[in-house]
């Protein structure tokens, strides 16, 4: 039941906004999920304006003219500011049935084939310039030390210990290229914030993952995992926060959306709203984000479609 209140919260029901301009009335309040409704609509809630004295019906035709074009203006703002419109779509064409479940991405053109048929290691890396020389795009799979890095590989592929889980955080010291379909990679980098690690450790595992980052030139995407079983934790938006100022293209996978840490605390939606308004605070757009869970399989397809758009454009 969680899953389903999860997956119902954060739908993104466009349609309501796209058909406002021709709605009789101005007072109903659109049915959004996004943490971000009251932001969208501030400025039309905020100073109502007074009731407008009668003008001659050319003039009328005239101001509703107007008030549709305005519309249509707020539906492309809001698409370009909450959702990822990908190359290829008009945002002022965007419909609730072109943005994949329980994310804010638009399916766009570039989608194609997304099924893994094969995949197999390549080999691991101590250094970025060992990393594999060769002109195939990849996704580097980035997160905090536990939140399921590993087991989302696995969930991905559709084959157990693709990627080795471990009870021990911190275990993945090295960077890690899977190829997929003898086409793209995945590429399993170490994770960050194992506290258990010594303070030079962390520091050198830091250094060398930021210099993969930095140097890659075939690297599509990073996809950068955040547990949403607990609240935001401030080196995940720290993290973030350095991949936006280095301009690196990301997307927020958020893990374990079916669970809650010992039956406590926060649902996993309150904990993705409450992160998306503190990414909110530094981003003017919002980078794509999307939920998913590697025990009951959710946002799995819709995470390869959205992978296979971006490869795609980036292939062309």
């Amino acid at each position: 039941m969680l899953l389903l209140r999860n997956r119902g919260l954060l739908s993104l029901q466009v349609t309501s906004l796209l058909s406002s301009s021709s709605s009789s009335s101005s007072q109903a309040t659109p049915p959004f999920f996004l943490c971000f409704k009251n932001t969208l609509f501030h400025s039309t809630h905020q100073n109502p304006s007074p009731k407008p004295k009668p003008k001659p019906q050319t003039q009328h035709h005239v101001s509703a003219s107007k008030t549709e074009k305005q519309a249509i203006s707020d539906t492309a703002r809001f698409a370009q500011t909450f959702l990822f419109v990908p190359p290829g779509v008009d945002p002022e064409e965007v419909t609730d049935d072109m943005v994949l479940p329980g994310s804010n991405i638009v399916l766009g053109p570039y989608a194609g084939h997304a099924q893994i048929k094969e995949v197999e290691f390549v080999k691991s890396s101590s250094r970025p310039k060992d990393c594999p020389k060769d002109d195939r795009p990849e996704f580097a799979i980035l997160g905090r030390s536990n939140v399921g890095k590993s087991s989302l590989i696995n969930a991905l592929v559709r084959k157990k210990e693709v990627a080795l889980t471990s009870k021990k955080p911190g275990k993945t010291q090295l960077i890690n290229h899977f190829l997929v379909n003898k086409s793209w990679y995945i590429v399993d980098l170490p994770g960050y914030g194992f506290a258990k690690a010594p303070e030079s450790a962390r520091m050198d595992w830091s250094a060398f993952t930021k210099g993969y980052f930095l140097n890659r030139a075939t690297l599509v995407a990073v996809l950068l995992l955040i547990d949403a079983s607990v609240p935001p934790q401030k080196i995940d938006l720290d993290c973030a926060n350095w991949l936006g100022r280095n301009n690196i293209p990301m997307t927020f996978v958020f893990t374990k959306c079916d669970k809650m840490k010992g039956g406590k605390g926060k649902r996993p939606d309150e904990n993705i709203k409450n992160f998306q308004v503190m990414m909110g605070q530094n981003y003017g757009k919002h980078p794509p984000w999307i939920m998913t869970s590697s025990v009951t399989g959710l946002g799995r397809d819709e995470l390869l479609l959205h992978m296979s758009q971006l490869r795609n454009y980036w292939d062309n």
